[in-house]
């Protein structure tokens, strides 16, 4: 009964050890978010080029809302979050921010889109920012959301060279096997 006693009590104090390291590499990791976050942007950035969006800079809206003349940013972005609007525009006090939201570039940079609307006219304003800002602001879920970005067009492609990989067995003459 003692050999069974003191292996339950080394298990016990094994369990908090463990506890204890899981919570003090927590504190570290939590610690080192920012810097996590802007490694993910640097490698993601070849790939922004081709998964991103050329977003809206400046345009009119139309009676019924629609956007004419629009112009775009330059370089293609994936939006990463949206968080609750400053009242106001860093770059002019009198446009009122409607829309707020962090991106990624495909130079690897984070960046803050705010949009205002004012009458028939809708312009942004852009500045960067740095990961442990885009952090503070808009959340840990701007790593998910990197992440999902990435994985879901890893899935596309993988999707792509799959029906390639089928066409090209038609187009030679190639069977696939069917299984019963």
């Amino acid at each position: 009964m003692d050999e069974i006693e003191a292996g339950y009590n080394a298990l016990i104090r094994r369990i908090k050890e463990a506890e204890t390291e899981k919570e003090q590499m927590t504190a570290e990791v939590a610690g080192k978010r920012a810097e996590l976050l802007a490694r993910m942007g640097e490698m993601a950035a070849p790939i922004v080029g081709r998964i991103g969006m050329n977003l809206l800079k400046k345009g009119r809206k139309d009676t019924k809302g629609e956007i004419f003349n629009p112009e775009y940013y330059r370089e293609r972005m994936i939006v990463l979050g949206r968080t609750d609007p400053l009242p106001y525009r860093p770059d002019d006090a009198q446009k009122r921010v409607n829309d707020q939201f962090c991106t990624l570039n495909e130079k690897g940079e984070f960046m803050e889109l705010m949009y205002s609307t004012e009458g028939m006219e809708v312009d942004s304003y852009a500045c960067p920012l740095s990961a442990a800002d885009a952090i503070e602001i808009y959340g840990d879920e701007v790593m998910l959301m990197l992440y999902r970005a990435l994985s879901e067009y890893y899935k596309e492609e993988e999707e792509t060279v799959a029906a390639l990989g089928r066409t090209l067995d038609l187009i030679t003459g190639k069977k696939e096997e069917k299984s019963d």
